[in-house]
């Protein structure tokens, strides 16, 4: 039984228009191959389709039914060539996208939005993960990409930094140094410190350890999380004074204080994806995550 997409389109036109001179006229090609088609399909399906006159031709009721279905399985077959070629192209699935929050304040709310508008056909699923949980998941392949502080990529594993600014002290607003425009971090040496957790990000820790070292103490570690808002939401409760990066001075939450301090350090953040994952899809998302960060 043939109902390729071929034949079904001859036997479309021929429903349409009627008649099998102005069918073929229609479908480019010239009538006898056109009739042989059609008695060929009649016979796949043991049944009359049409009522031929010699001028012109109506559908009989196993017609009726065979038009509705053949327009239906056109729009289908087209349906899916059109999937496939999204698919291919990059333009069309589903990419799962891994974050640290801190790149809520860095600019991903509008990468991602020119990236739909971009590829509008792109399902975007978004899950918050300290670092090493994302670079875990994306062996795993339960991520695509993923957004993280610097740490040392494991193997087949892409890195890029995308972001890097200045790290700031966070402190309660009722602190003894809130109303200051700068500080030396040897200032907070007797305060107790909210760190972002070891295994979480160790970059990061390490490099809190390696700034307060460098200003002629070792700092007091109070609480360890694994989210830079509970970072700053424990600081605005009194809870410690902590080192985040810049960036969460823009997150608008009370309580607590962004204040500057002299280092040369910065907090890097990065696009992480597998090697390997070379699906069009991911390609084209790296391709325009690189290019909003690094225009």
């Amino acid at each position: 039984m043939d109902l390729s997409p071929r034949v079904l389109r001859y036997f479309v036109a021929v429903a349409e228009e009627r008649h099998f001179s102005k069918a073929a006229q229609r479908l480019h090609m010239s009538q006898p191959p056109l009739s042989y088609a059609i008695r060929q399909l009649e016979e796949s399906l043991n049944a009359t389709l049409l009522h031929r006159t010699s001028r012109q031709v109506s559908l009989t009721a196993a017609g009726e039914a065979l038009y509705e279905e053949a327009l239906s399985l056109l729009k289908r077959n087209d349906e899916v060539r059109t999937l496939i070629a999204g698919i291919e192209s990059g333009k069309v699935g589903r990419l799962r996208i891994g974050f640290v929050g801190s790149m809520v304040y860095r600019g991903l709310p509008d990468a991602l939005t020119t990236l739909r508008h971009i590829q509008p056909g792109v399902e975007h699923v978004l899950t918050e993960l300290n670092s090493r949980d994302q670079l875990e998941a994306l062996q795993r392949d339960e991520l695509d990409l993923a957004f993280i502080h610097a740490n040392p990529a494991p193997d087949g594993v892409t890195a890029v930094d995308i972001v890097a600014e200045q790290f700031v002290v966070c402190v309660p607003a009722t602190h003894r140094l809130a109303e200051a425009s700068e500080i030396a971090l040897q200032d907070l040496a007797a305060d107790e410190f909210v760190l972002f957790a070891r295994d979480a990000s160790p970059r990061y820790y390490e490099t809190v350890l390696s700034l307060c070292a460098h200003a002629g103490f070792t700092p007091a570690i109070r609480h360890e999380v694994r989210h830079w808002l509970t970072v700053a939401s424990l600081v605005s409760q009194g809870l410690g004074v902590a080192i985040v990066p810049s960036c969460l001075a823009r997150s608008g939450l009370t309580g607590c204080r962004f204040i500057a301090f002299p280092h040369t350090d910065k907090s890097v953040c990065q696009l992480a994806w597998r090697h390997e994952r070379t699906a069009p899809l991911i390609q084209a998302g790296v391709e325009e995550i690189l290019r909003y960060y690094l225009r």
